[in-house]
């Protein structure tokens, strides 16, 4: 990635923004507020969940920003208690009825539901098949929920979305999703501002003239990981975005995947 605007292709060759805003816990004002100060300074990708509770602001703010809505790739995610076949379909109804569009260009399975996510799964991929969303996708899937969900799927997932910073560098799910030409994307990418303070993270941003929460972005584009940093303040979602104009060295990129501690900000997929 070169620019904010610089897309990764998926496996179904769908063309998705390798950056994006996050929304996650913001007020309805709080999304429609950071929403159009993000599409303004030239963001074009969206992540938000029906679990949020803010899908009305990210739509308002997508109306009211003026730009055309084939520029702007917006992902929205089923929550635990509507998951299951036919509920997964009205969720998706509810979810897109909120946010004002006509489709959506990702949607996905927000945790993986013990007993359940299989049954989601072939929603998403009517959907799918029936062109209401362009790529359908997973979030916090370990590799064993995905090997389990690839022996029936009929389309694989394009994305899996989970935790992933550098106290938390997920090696087993990344191969995994690698080898299944799976798109990682990390959500919490800042392990919510725990990191800033690291001294390596430091020393780094003092070199190349950033903050820590840049050059674990810069980490996060440099590794092939779609990133979705949240903020709802327009000085940290520009700071956030300007990340395009240097580059980590090997050595420091590999500096940075030791700090991993399998540490977790959010819950385990495992056991959750």
């Amino acid at each position: 990635m070169t620019n904010l605007q610089d897309t990764v292709t998926l496996n179904n060759g769908v063309k998705m923004p390798g950056f994006g805003l996050g929304v996650y816990k913001a007020s309805m004002e709080e999304t429609v507020h950071s929403v159009k100060t993000a599409l303004q300074h030239g963001y074009r990708h969206i992540d938000t969940a029906s679990y949020y509770q803010n899908e009305e602001g990210v739509g308002k703010a997508i109306k009211e920003s003026g730009i055309p809505r084939e520029e702007i790739f917006v992902t929205s995610k089923v929550w635990n208690e509507q998951q299951g076949y036919e509920n997964t379909l009205k969720a998706f109804d509810e979810s897109l009825q909120k946010l004002d569009l006509d489709y959506l260009d990702l949607y996905l399975v927000h945790w993986p539901v013990s007993g359940k996510y299989k049954d989601t799964w072939r929603a998403l991929e009517k959907l799918y098949t029936d062109g209401k969303v362009r790529a359908i996708g997973v979030s916090n899937f370990q590799a064993y929920h995905l090997e389990d969900l690839l022996k029936d799927a009929k389309v694989k997932p394009v994305i899996n979305q989970v935790e992933y910073h550098p106290h938390l560098t997920q090696l087993e799910v990344k191969e995994f999703c690698e080898k299944e030409d799976i798109q990682l994307e990390a959500w919490s990418p800042l392990k919510k501002g725990r990191l800033l303070d690291v001294p390596l993270l430091v020393q780094l941003a003092e070199k190349y003239g950033k903050t820590p929460a840049q050059i674990i972005l810069r980490w996060d584009v440099q590794n092939n990981v779609i990133t979705i940093p949240k903020s709802v303040k327009e000085e940290r979602i520009v700071e956030n975005a300007d990340i395009f104009d240097f580059a980590l060295t090997d050595e420091e990129m590999q500096q940075i995947n030791d700090l991993n501690m399998d540490d977790r900000s959010g819950p385990n997929p495992d056991d959750f």
